[in-house]
């Protein structure tokens, strides 16, 4: 039998090194992939909500400011469902649980660890007492095998957690920590307020700030308030229209009504507190109608809310 030659020799050596290389290559990435995650799990999915023990995180994402949906009720028959709109820095978090614990141990232990860091449930539900199957915007199919809202009551903002488990061992949080959108537009004084109703007729007020889907207007509107007072006092001949306007996110006859009650409870905080003439406003909520930027991103959606003063 023939020996192969030098040439053939070199070219053996030369593919067994590359297949080991390769081979070699895969089990590193293989080692990583099953090691880089448990160090992640427990140290990078979000700093207020411990991940379960011997958990795996399979993705995170974050987003300074966006809009994220959390359940607050049961589904209904007819498919609708309460939710809370919030605004501020989304984590999105995903993790692979131990697949030898029940989705109850894990929803409780979950639930453990938020009370412990202060927070308050708002809702949960399991299984068939969630109501029946529906598509969520931000959330997606709906119900999973069990789901919890959650709050944190916080001076600089509140902070809420969605804990979301499907059925096998893989779940989902979303923390949101409300904020407001950094912009340079919250400023307003009194001047400033003259000076646009003369020229444009109107002018969009940033600082006076609500909860998500409610009227009840936030302490720190009261320097805004406060400036618009300020314009009416000096200038007791003018009359103005106070107007509410929302995003297009939810349905229109709630964002009608709901930019009505934000008006009116503007012209009411400028009459009590600030002893304004009634007979001087009128409130109006014109809700998704007069949008001033495009409701396809979030920085649009926030430029949409906001309250209008506009000259009578």
């Amino acid at each position: 039998m023939e020996r192969p030659g030098r040439k053939g020799f070199k070219r053996s050596v030369a593919i067994f090194w590359r297949q080991a290389t390769i081979i070699a290559t895969v089990a590193l990435a293989a080692w990583l992939t099953i090691q880089t995650p448990k160090a992640l799990a427990e140290n990078e999915g979000h700093p207020l909500i411990s991940a379960y023990k011997g958990s795996v995180l399979i993705g995170r994402e974050v987003k300074e400011f966006d809009e994220q949906l959390l359940v607050v009720s049961k589904v209904q028959a007819d498919n609708s469902v309460k939710t809370e709109k919030l605004a501020g820095k989304v984590t999105k978090v995903e993790y692979q649980d131990p697949g030898d614990r029940s989705s109850l141990e894990r929803m409780r232990n979950y639930e453990l660890s938020l009370k412990k860091a202060g927070f308050e449930v708002v809702f949960k539900c399991a299984n068939e007492e969630c109501g029946p199957e529906i598509q969520l915007d931000t959330i997606g199919y709906y119900p999973p095998q069990r789901y919890m809202t959650a709050r944190l009551k916080r001076s600089e903002g509140d902070v809420w957690a969605g804990i979301y488990i499907p059925e096998g061992p893989r779940m989902k949080i979303w923390v949101v920590e409300e904020q407001p959108m950094e912009t340079d537009m919250v400023s307003i004084s009194a001047d400033q307020l003259k000076d646009s109703l003369v020229k444009d007729g109107h002018m969009a007020v940033y600082g006076i700030l609500f909860d998500t889907g409610k009227a009840e207007i936030k302490p720190t509107s009261a320097a805004a308030i406060k400036e618009i007072a300020a314009f009416l006092s000096n200038n007791p001949a003018e009359q103005i229209y106070v107007v509410g306007h929302t995003d297009n996110v939810g349905q229109r006859k709630a964002n009608m009504e709901l930019s009505t009650r934000r008006a009116a409870a503007v012209v009411t905080q400028l009459t009590t507190a600030h002893k304004i003439d009634a007979a001087r406003l009128e409130s109006a909520g014109v809700g998704p109608l007069a949008p001033i930027a495009s409701n396809e991103t979030s920085k649009g959606r926030a430029l949409n809310r906001r309250v209008e003063i506009v000259k009578k």
